[in-house]
């Protein structure tokens, strides 16, 4: 059994943040123990790892609920949570293609500098480095 201290190292995820899941019913089998303390499983870490994956693509809680509560239907669900899981995996190489453009604009402006420190050059896209002509 893990404390919300141990899941939060284990996991990188803040205890305030677990707490909130937890309370927001993300984790269906987590126990307390006679302090009343939550008590993570190896089961409920694994519900971590899907709540924290989707919620980095950016699925919000009631949108995770939803899965969750699928799952604990059963198999007679899988098709559903399939389509959920295909849904957000687009959108993660949507988010994907976004960082790549990024990252392109990134490395165009590194060489762009990287020529303009080589060759002691001004930044000629830089407004104060353009004269004023009264």
């Amino acid at each position: 059994m893990y404390t919300i201290k141990e899941v939060s190292k284990l996991m990188d995820v803040s205890e305030h943040t677990l707490r909130f899941w937890a309370k927001s019913g993300l984790f269906p089998s987590i126990t307390r123990d006679k302090n009343n303390i939550r008590q993570f499983d190896e089961t409920d870490l694994e519900w971590v790892k899907i709540v924290k994956c989707l919620r980095k693509i950016g699925t919000d809680n009631k949108s995770i609920k939803r899965y969750i509560d699928l799952c604990l239907i059963g198999d007679s669900t899988i098709k559903e949570r399939y389509k959920i899981i295909m849904d957000t995996k687009e959108k993660a190489l949507q988010q994907m293609e976004e960082l790549r453009n990024q990252l392109d604009v990134l490395n165009y402006k590194q060489k762009f500098y990287e020529n303009l420190i080589k060759n002691n050059l001004e930044d000629p896209w830089n407004p104060a480095n353009k004269k004023v002509t009264t």
